[in-house]
């Protein structure tokens, strides 16, 4: 006998007979009654399965919501971590990501979800990579303390942790990563390791809260007042007045050190045993993120122990107050003893000269307070890279010098080890240093003469090693090289050179040249201002050559106004004739120079004394110009403007323009640096670039003049993508005002000069 189920869940419906048939015959049967119970028993289920199945997707539906809340509970749980959490697929495409992840990485979860993980962190470190690859194949990477180094040069610590997530098959489906980021927690590290050096310092120190409560004091303080730290501390430092200084000094005292932030000065305090001493005492406040101070931090050193007084001030004579290096006097002293060491025993030592990458950056951005902070940071590592037998001293500013002596007797073998213990320096130096508002990452340059002897003094010896640290700044920073007779001459022909531009300065041997700059007509609508130097009797010299020289020397700034005041005499001369009177003047002004604190007045005097007219003159900055302080370069740039000066940035596509600046610039003119227009009619990428330019110019609503044009190919295809204006040898070489004039009398037609 058959039954068939007809229902749209046969799977269900058959579950649920056999639950009931195992239900009615859960007990003895009689043989004779089995049929029509059976059959019974089948139309019973019939009914008791719709019923069941009413019941069960009731069931299903409840536990559906339960799933529902609780998925929602575990997310909150998730989103609310201090650590970010993400999810990746095996092609390290996003899946899932929590909040804090989403913060901390600057990402939006519609902008990710499917997408590459790489794609969205292209900074991540290869070991990231290679740490992920290894997850799919089942293990589980971490790091404790990693340091990521931002396209900005400041760094972050991560603590991380990545595992595999498996699927049902039991394969890895992708990673789960989690990163925590404990850049202030580092920072606080450092701090607290700075800080625990300094308080073991030789002179006494205290600290105390606002209110002059003593917080804790070293063991200095203990020797030379004979309070301890539990006696001294949970009492303020009045228990050390001695009674000689009255209520107004101590009022003026702390009104110094409320004002000004610190105090220096002498006064007399009293010991526990009631003796009397003078002691130099400085008091510094410590602030809080808002400005509050919430510390104080003294130190004092007893000034009636003649050998006491002796040591301070031997300390003050030979060694510097911030990193307490040795200074310039005691590394000359022990630089002579090194020559004298090493023409006895024959072996070659080194001098190491150092240099910081862009620390006045460090100082104009962060502050000298952040400066210094790094100077000791960066002095406390070269201290712990070098042998004890090697010398470390500072020089002053960001300047530091190593003496390492014995090297060995053959000199190849000692400049190999002189380039090994210079490139340990530089890795120790190039480790993200914590620092007060965020970590930086800073790079030395290093210069390296060998000595063996006393054939060449020490000045001599830091001389040479100051021209092998100029030539690795000249390479490109953050590298090493040895002096050699070539660095030398290189030198010695720069100095030559510089006394030469003095002398030109002085004496008129400076000019300008003009290069036409013409419209889409070919018609001139003014001229580029090039700065030449003509020596008596000799060649013209190449601005290739004399004008980095005048840069690096300071001259650019008092050879940039000559440029400015000549270029405004000739505006003055042009706007008296109706053929040259519109004509615009561009002058290209260096960094140095737009940088000085009178600049704005510098322009205002030239056209004042000229007489030429603001509107006519056009002021071309470079990109690396715009880069720093940019705000004060906007408030510069908006002043001129109000006179009616315009702006254009030079070489534009070869720097690094910020479009997030860019657009706030008050801009009139984007200039297309030749090096794209030269090959521009054979090379596709040189288009490319072009082309975006002149994109680029329109969106912002800027013109766009190209320089270098040279052929009559280049200028199609400019003018084709919308190039406004054009310079270059195919509508006339620089040369003196006069060919403007005769160049706009004859009517020269575009590309009438082809050379």
């Amino acid at each position: 006998m058959e039954f068939t189920l007809s229902t749209s869940d046969d799977k269900i419906k058959h579950r649920l007979l056999r639950r009931q048939l195992r239900r009615i015959f859960g007990s003895e049967i009689e043989p004779e009654g089995y049929w029509s119970t059976l059959l019974q028993a089948v139309s019973d289920a019939y009914h008791d399965a719709d019923n069941e199945r009413q019941l069960l997707e009731n069931a299903l539906e409840v536990s559906a919501m339960e799933l529902t809340e609780t998925n929602k509970k575990l997310r909150l749980i998730i989103d609310a971590a201090p650590a970010g959490i993400v999810m990746l697929d095996r092609e390290m495409r996003y899946l899932f990501a929590n909040r804090r992840w989403l913060q901390d990485h600057r990402l939006n979860i519609q902008d990710i979800v499917g997408k590459s993980h790489y794609e969205a962190s292209p900074t991540m470190p290869a070991r990231w990579k290679e740490a992920l690859q290894r997850c799919l194949a089942g293990a589980t990477e971490s790091c404790e303390e990693d340091a990521i180094v931002q396209p900005d040069g400041s760094v972050e610590w991560v603590r991380w942790e990545a595992r595999p997530w498996y699927a049902a098959d039991g394969v890895a489906g992708g990673v789960i990563l989690i990163a925590e980021d404990i850049t202030e927690r580092k920072r606080a590290e450092e701090q607290l390791r700075i800080a625990a050096v300094a308080f073991q310092s030789r002179d006494g120190m205290l600290v105390t809260d606002a209110r002059g409560t003593i917080l804790q004091v070293n063991q200095a303080f203990t020797q030379v007042t004979g309070y301890s730290a539990e006696e001294a501390i949970g009492r303020t430092a009045a228990l050390l007045h001695s009674g000689r200084q009255d209520v107004t000094f101590y009022r003026t005292m702390w009104e110094a050190i409320t004002r000004e932030g610190h105090w220096e000065g002498e006064i007399w305090n009293r010991r526990k045993d009631g003796g009397i001493y003078p002691e130099w005492l400085s008091i510094s406040g410590i602030r809080d993120a808002v400005g509050r101070i919430t510390h104080y931090l003294g130190t004092f050193s007893s000034i009636s122990d003649p050998k006491e007084a002796e040591r301070k001030i031997l300390e003050l004579a030979f060694y510097d107050s911030l990193t307490s290096l040795p200074n310039r006097h005691l590394l000359l002293d022990r630089l002579q003893q090194a020559l004298a060491a090493s023409a006895r025993s024959g072996q070659f030592g080194a001098v190491l000269l150092l240099d910081l990458d862009h620390f006045k950056t460090v100082n104009d951005t962060r502050g000298h307070a952040v400066g210094d902070e790094l100077l000791i940071e960066v002095a406390c590592r070269l201290s712990g890279t070098l042998r004890e037998t090697d010398s470390t001293a500072r020089l002053g500013g960001d300047e530091f010098v190593v003496l390492v002596e014995g090297l060995h007797t053959e000199q190849a073998v000692a400049a190999t080890i002189a380039e090994t213990i210079a490139e340990k320096l530089r890795l120790a130096i190039g480790q993200p240093i914590p620092l007060q508002g965020g970590a930086r990452h800073i790079t030395p340059s290093i210069g390296i003469t060998l000595f063996r002897g006393q054939d060449k003094g020490a000045d001599t010896l830091l001389k040479q090693a100051d021209i092998a640290l100029y030539q690795a700044k000249d390479a490109g920073r953050n590298t090493i090289r040895f002096y050699n007779a070539a660095m030398q001459a290189v030198v010695d022909m720069r100095v030559e050179m510089e006394a030469g531009l003095r002398r030109a300065l002085a004496e008129g041997e400076l000019l300008l040249h003009y290069q036409p700059q013409v419209d889409a007509n070919g018609g001139m609508i003014g001229a580029e201002a090039l700065l030449r130097w003509q020596p008596p009797g000799q060649a013209m010299v190449s601005p290739a050559v004399f004008i980095p020289v005048a840069e690096d020397s300071g001259l650019i700034v008092p050879i940039g106004s000559w440029v400015l005041d000549t270029a405004c005499h000739q505006l003055a001369i042009w706007a008296k004739s109706p053929a040259t009177r519109n004509l615009v003047l561009s002058v290209n002004i260096s960094a140095g120079q737009f940088r000085q604190p009178d600049f704005i007045d510098e322009v205002k005097s030239a056209l004042q004394h000229s007489g030429a007219h603001p509107a006519h003159l056009k002021l071309e900055l470079t990109e690396s110009l715009l880069l720093e302080d940019v705000e004060k370069v906007i408030r510069t740039m908006m002043a001129l403007r109000n006179l009616g000066i315009g702006f254009a940035i030079d070489d534009f596509g070869t720097g690094y323009s910020s479009l997030a600046y860019l657009k706030r610039l008050p801009l009139d003119q984007l200039k297309i640096d030749q090096s794209f227009v030269r090959d521009i009619a054979i090379d596709a990428d040189d288009r490319a670039i072009v082309t975006a330019i002149i994109s680029l110019a329109g969106s912002l609503g800027l013109e766009v003049i190209a320089e270098g044009v040279e052929t009559v190919a280049q200028r199609d295809f400019l003018a084709a993508h919308g190039c406004q204006a054009y310079q270059g040898y195919l509508y006339g070489k620089p040369g003196p005002a006069d060919q403007i004039d005769q160049q706009i009398r004859s009517g020269s037609a575009p590309h009438a000069c082809l050379f």
